[in-house]
């Protein structure tokens, strides 16, 4: 039976497929349209050449990366769902995002989950440096991590494991540290848990200074020409 007419979102769906499952290398026009069960030709009357191909697919990765919509009850809550909105997009098409980098667009693509962040920073009630420092600490803290993921996974086995070597250290006679650093990291909860320990700081010193300054404004108020 002959396919249904072939369509450029469901050319550059497969294409993305491939490339994520088997990097930039696999994708060939002759391997995509055997993926898709039609002529060579077809592909190039739809998408054009390879190098176009290539740069659809990291302009619907860069547009992909424009959904992340924060979530949660307070600034916090949602700052730290962008964060993890951010890890999982990279995370889930990392050869994407090397080719997004490749050409030059990398900033281009973080650029709505900075927005983002910038909203919730102000709604936090960062101004100005503060709000800049906030959005980066929270950007480098994510790609850092996910740098950090990949780096353990395409690492070679090592012999001993981390969790080999904690077997037998008293670690400072922390029973329970050893045992914990002995056992499998949860990545995502270790990344969580990092997130908000960082966005609780830097909120943190908002809360201080908005503080010092209603004492401050209250001292000056009381402080009149006949008080002691």
């Amino acid at each position: 039976m002959a396919r249904s007419a072939l369509t450029r979102d469901e050319v550059l769906d497969t294409a993305a497929a491939l490339v994520r499952e088997h990097g930039p290398d696999a994708l060939t026009m002759r391997r995509l349209a055997a993926e898709l069960g039609t002529a060579v030709t077809s592909i190039y009357w739809h998408v054009g050449n390879r190098e176009s191909l290539l740069d659809a697919l990291v302009a619907r990765t860069v547009a992909d990366l424009g959904t992340i919509r924060p979530r949660g009850a307070t600034p916090a809550e949602r700052i730290v769902s962008v964060a993890r909105a951010l890890r999982r997009a990279l995370r889930e098409r990392p050869h994407l995002v090397a080719m997004v980098h490749e050409r030059g667009l990398t900033e281009r693509m973080f650029l709505p989950a900075q927005r983002a962040l910038v909203h919730e920073a102000h709604a936090a009630g960062l101004r100005g440096a503060r709000a800049a420092r906030a959005v980066r600490a929270v950007q480098f803290q994510v790609v850092g991590y996910v740098l950090v993921e990949r780096n353990r996974e395409r690492a070679p086995a090592q012999s001993p494991a981390e969790e080999e070597l904690w077997r037998g250290e008293e670690a400072e006679a922390d029973g329970p540290l050893a045992r914990a650093l002995a056992a499998p990291i949860d990545t995502e909860r270790l990344f969580t848990d990092s997130v908000r320990a960082l966005v609780d700081g830097l909120l943190a010193s908002t809360s201080r200074d908005i503080a010092d300054i209603k004492n401050t404004e209250g001292g000056a108020v009381g402080r009149g020409p006949y008080s002691q």
